[in-house]
């Protein structure tokens, strides 16, 4: 008989037969099977058919609109309505566009800013009272907004800025949810070593936030800028109650096109259908900045 004698492995070739059982395991653990497509398939078609729907109703006309069997392609009225649309005079659909980008464009930005700071200091910074406040912040999320319409309507009308988009981005620009997902955020994914490094090269805390922490906060600032931008670009109530008639936002538009004696259901859903397309062009870009910043914390660790 002849003995086999086999060479020991090194140790570089330990690591990289290591690294192949390791990437075979992980791809049949998570190899997709034919009911993971079939959800996905069902998911997408539920989440997409209502836009598609939406655009085959600004299409057409009222009568096609309620015609059976209904019609799934789209018409080719699309325009006409839209140009309709920005023609009504009492509406002001394209002021009403410009207000809605200025009100949640403004307060995305303050709310991230300003949630930032704040995260960082009750995640990173020691000082007297922090839980206390943080208490404080946290239970100003448990108040309904519906309670504070009054009291804010008196509020702004002592400031002299009724009737103003002042009067509906000021009381938005701090968020006490966008504090506390910024600071749970920054407590897993800044090291204390990062920013006590930074403070050993002689970096100021303002220095330490621009440069070394708020890079790491990108997919949170991502996230909280996504739905901050969302909630206030479909808010209705308090623009309704606080704007002029001469100074809507979108949401306030809308609901003129569906009130009186008579709807215009084309005319309504061509509004919808221009209301909701800059709301995927922000979803867009937040999600590849979201996408990106978990790319760069992964590659970091």
């Amino acid at each position: 008989m002849t003995a086999v004698v086999t060479e020991p492995e090194t140790g570089q070739n330990s690591k990289k037969t290591l690294r192949r059982k390791v990437v075979e395991s992980n791809t049949q653990l998570f190899r997709a099977s034919p009911l993971n497509y079939l959800v996905l398939v069902i998911t997408f078609f539920l989440s997409v058919f209502p836009l598609y729907w939406m655009l085959v109703m600004a299409s057409r006309t009222n009568d096609e609109i309620v015609q059976m069997p209904p019609s799934f392609v789209p018409g080719s009225n699309l325009g006409t309505h839209v140009e309709a649309l920005f023609d009504q005079a009492d509406v002001l659909f394209a002021k009403s566009l410009m207000n809605s980008f200025i009100v949640a464009g403004t307060i995305t930005v303050g709310v991230v800013i300003f949630s930032s700071l704040a995260g960082f200091a009750f995640a990173k910074l020691k000082f007297r009272g922090s839980n206390v406040l943080l208490a404080i912040v946290v239970l100003t999320m448990m108040v309904p907004v519906q309670l504070g319409t009054v009291p804010l309507y008196i509020m702004m009308d002592w400031f002299g800025i009724q009737g103003s988009l002042s009067t509906v981005i000021l009381p938005y620009l701090f968020s006490g949810f966008g504090v506390f997902l910024v600071r749970q955020y920054a407590i897993q994914a800044i090291p204390d070593e990062l920013i006590e490094a930074a403070r050993v090269d002689g970096a100021s805390t303002l220095r330490i936030f621009w440069s070394v922490v708020l890079p790491g906060l990108r997919p949170a600032a991502a996230i909280l800028g996504l739905f901050t931008f969302m909630t206030y670009w479909n808010d209705f109530l308090w623009p309704f109650v606080a704007l002029s008639p001469e100074n809507p936002t979108v949401q306030v538009a809308l609901s003129r096109l569906s009130s009186g004696y008579y709807t215009d259901q084309s005319l309504v859903m061509a509004g919808t259908l221009m209301a909701t397309l800059p709301l995927l062009v922000v979803v867009v870009f937040f999600g590849r900045q979201l996408i990106s910043g978990i790319m760069d914390g992964a590659v970091k660790a």
